[in-house]
């Protein structure tokens, strides 16, 4: 009995953590170009370049969390409902 309460206990945690950080911080860092903005690329001596900007993020180095998109999509339905 106490194993499954501590699974509990630690699912809790990790839930209420990361619903505190898309909370505190809702934008991490872009997964392609890993919060640049661009690609690098080298050039013909084998130093880097600036590459294209990346398509995901539009240059930003942003993204919204996963949770904070499900928090906006869920707020957007409520608001939507309820006038």
């Amino acid at each position: 009995m106490s194993l499954l309460l501590l699974a509990a206990a630690c699912l809790l945690a990790v839930t209420f953590g990361y619903g505190g950080r898309c909370w505190l911080s809702p934008f991490g860092d872009c997964r392609k170009c890993h919060g640049m903005g661009h690609a690098l690329k080298n050039d013909r001596k084998g130093r880097l370049k600036r590459g294209k900007d990346c398509r995901r993020c539009k240059a930003t180095g942003k993204r919204i969390r996963v949770g904070r998109w499900i928090y906006n999509r869920a707020a957007r339905t409520y608001r939507a409902g309820t006038r």
